[in-house]
Parts: C-alpha cells; structure tokens; sequence
C-alpha cells in the first residue's frame, strides 16, 4: 500500500524522531509513505475565519497532490492534521471558500475535498489493524505501564477530526495494548499543554505542563506518549521520572527495529 505523506516542517527539524520512525514502522507494516513533493509548512494553526484563504493554501497544495495520485493523504503532527483535516471539511462544506480557492489556484479539476485525511494512528487501525501489528511485534512492551497523551489538537473539534470519542478516546490505548503494554488511564490525556501560550505566559504554560505529568505519574505510568512535537517540548521540560516519547518511536521499539542509542 501506498499514501501520499506530509511530514510538516518540525518533522524535519526538532522532531525527526518522529518521522524517522513513522517511516521505518510504515515500511516494516507493508505501507510506504511517499513524501509529497513541494510541500510547505501547514501553517501551524487553523485560521477560522471564512474569507482567509491565504494560510491555508499549502494545505490545499498537498491535498491536491494526493487528489492527483489517487492516494490518502497522511500525517502523524498532531497540529498538522488538524489543520490540513479541518482545510479539508471547510473545502467540503463551504462552497464559497472552495470556489475562491480554486479560482486562485487555476484547478482545471476543481478540488472539494475529495482526499480522505488520515492520521497515522488511523493508518495503523483502519488500514493495517491493531491484530496485525501485534503479530509483528517482536519485542512486546510487557511490565510497561504507559500513558497515552492525546492533548487538544489530536480529537478536536470532533465534528471534523472524527477519529475517536474526543471525551473518552482508546485509539492510543487500543495500540498500546497490541504492543503489549499497559495502558494508564487517567484525568488529564485530552489537556492542554499550554503550548499556544508558551510564548505569552510562559509560567502559566509550565504549570500546565506540570499538572499533565503530576496526574499521569499519579496514575502510575513510567511513560507518556504522544504524537504532537509541542506537546513532548513542553511535557519534557516537566518530566521529571516519567519518560516522554513519540508514538513512533514506542512502535519502533514494539517492532524490534529502534536504533539503540550511541
């Protein structure tokens, strides 16, 4: 199976990790993920506003592109899919901004959304299947209890992410069990982490971080997990004993394929 994949710019810089493993764990599940070509940055943020098209034209690009190839469209950011799922929706559902997007653009076949946005969580569930990731496990993450960490972009708003109930999710849970750990339930999985502040209030911000991992250690867990690059910045400043760490990486391990450390 092939998709078209659109790492994002963090991917490339702070969060190789990330990608590196999101790639190599695809490849070892029989999925190759083409990188679009030309991508640009998502813009970081969904910008509300109906009669904005400008932001979210690099979106629309790499839609576009996987429109072309006749391919789903990937990502594993968490900020990344949100905005580009939610470019998606508004070009599905308002006719005046896909129209004006279209226009600028110059498509001669017109895109309205055609592409079907997954995350990599539901690349590994809905087309590979959490039974078939367990039968590639090769070193199950028995004795490990782990905490999943959604955050605030990964479910929401639910209308348009649909990936899973945005109040009671087990999508992470679900794979954590496939590769042999424990997963913790506890309070704080679908918080903020206050990184859209950390810039205008950085103690506030911290705080919120801190209350994040205070409540998981609480709960238990020797790890986090999580998908959004943000998000682990933020928690492993405040991490103290409990480990923060990608999606992918926990699946690389799972798979016997994680680079040892030099």
């Amino acid at each position: 199976m092939k998709v078209t994949y659109f790492p994002g710019c963090t991917l490339k810089t702070k969060a190789t990790e990330l990608d590196l493993y999101a790639r190599r764990c695809a490849e070892a599940l029989g999925v190759t993920l083409e990188e679009a070509e030309d991508w640009q940055c998502c813009g970081g943020v969904f910008t509300a506003s109906r009669d904005e098209i400008a932001t979210k034209l690099s979106s629309v690009r790499v839609l576009q592109t996987a429109f072309e190839k006749d391919q789903p469209l990937v990502t594993v950011c968490s900020a990344c899919h949100n905005v580009v799922k939610q470019t998606n929706h508004a070009l599905q559902t308002d006719s005046a901004f896909a129209e004006a997007v279209n226009r600028y653009m110059q498509n001669p076949v017109p895109y309205v959304g055609q592409t079907r946005v997954l995350h990599y969580l539901e690349l590994l569930r809905d087309e590979i299947g959490f039974d078939a990731i367990r039968d590639k496990v090769t070193d199950a993450l028995k004795g490990r209890r782990i905490a999943a960490y959604y955050g605030c972009l990964l479910l929401r708003p639910s209308g348009v992410m649909r990936m899973d109930d945005p109040e009671n999710p087990r999508i992470m849970e679900d794979l954590l069990t496939a590769m042999g750990a424990t997963p913790v339930l506890w309070a704080q999985r679908n918080e903020c982490c206050g990184g859209y502040i950390a810039m205008e209030d950085r103690a506030l911000a911290l705080s919120e971080s801190e209350a994040i991992l205070k409540n998981a250690a609480a709960a238990g867990a020797d790890t986090v997990v999580t998908a959004c690059p943000l998000c682990r910045y933020n928690l492993q400043k405040v991490a103290g004993n409990v480990k923060v760490v990608y999606l992918t990486e926990l699946l690389a391990e799972a798979l016997g394929i994680k680079e040892e450390p030099q």
